[in-house]
């Protein structure tokens, strides 16, 4: 255990690409500091979903919003970019091992490789709303550096346009309010946008 554990601390320092990309300094957003607004917003969307009457695996939940991300301990934070070089299905693969190697001397039954499997195929509700999560945490990173004068930011805001996380009903519903009110403010942040 201790094996992960040391390494799963360099999420801690490894700063998210694209904000290196863009010219913002190191220590912009950690992929550990991403992970935990995933997490947050996760969380948050889940205890809607079930005030709502959905059914939601709030553990699940937050076991899959922790892990998202434990490849890139070994492959990095591959920006989108990175994706027209290399081609999707080679970065899946080289995820999919990464975490398989990471999570091999503590997964004796399978279950974090489950999980992690769940996230990438988003076969569940709860995976759905992870990726949910993943995708606002974003554009609430983006929304807080503008407003802290980062300027140059707008690609990040495509993920905006045609949003299909997967959902139906009250989820979604959920989902969709939530990234409405993170459009808003920026909105009112730049009204010529």
């Amino acid at each position: 255990m201790l094996s992960t554990l040391i390494e799963l601390q360099r999420l801690k320092r490894l700063d998210r690409t694209g904000w290196t990309l863009r010219g913002l300094p190191n220590g912009t957003e950690s992929v550990a500091a991403h992970s935990f607004g995933v997490s947050v917003t996760a969380m948050l969307l889940a205890d809607r979903c079930t005030a709502a009457g959905v059914t939601v695996d709030v553990e699940r939940v937050l076991r899959l919003a922790l892990l998202h991300d434990w490849a890139e301990t070994r492959v990095g934070d591959m920006p989108r970019t990175a994706t027209l070089y290399f081609g999707s299905e080679a970065r899946k693969q080289a995820e999919t091992a990464a975490f398989a190697d990471i999570v091999n001397p503590v997964d004796t039954n399978g279950s974090y490789a489950n999980l992690y499997n769940d996230y990438e195929h988003r076969e569940s509700l709860e995976a759905r709303l992870v990726k949910a999560a993943d995708v606002l945490d974003l554009l609430i990173e983006v929304l807080a550096l503008e407003r802290a004068g980062a300027r140059g930011l707008d690609e990040f805001w495509q993920v905006a346009e045609k949003p299909d996380f997967n959902l139906e009903g009250a989820a979604e519903q959920i989902v969709l309010e939530l990234l409405q009110s993170i459009l808003k403010a920026r909105r009112e942040l730049h009204p010529n946008v």
